[in-house]
């Protein structure tokens, strides 16, 4: 274990337990939810629908059919 992980862990553990047990939830869906994008993102399958979205996102922009995004509309 890292010595940041430890730190984190140790800071956690000073925390009431209700707040511990939903760090842990958080921690533990953050690692599922990366498990299941790195298992889709490795299917041969995916490298092409990726590949195929960002060939159409450039044929798009090419023909002026999208807009700057400005983060202050959002």
């Amino acid at each position: 274990m890292t010595r940041l992980l430890e730190q984190a862990f140790d800071r956690a553990s000073q925390l009431p337990d209700e707040e511990q047990d939903e760090l842990a939830r958080l921690f533990l869906a953050e690692l599922e939810s990366e498990e299941r994008w790195a298992e889709l993102f490795g299917r041969p399958e995916s490298e092409d629908l990726l590949e195929r979205l960002a060939t159409e996102a450039l044929e798009e922009h090419r023909a002026g059919k999208t807009q700057p995004l400005d983060p202050s509309d959002l």
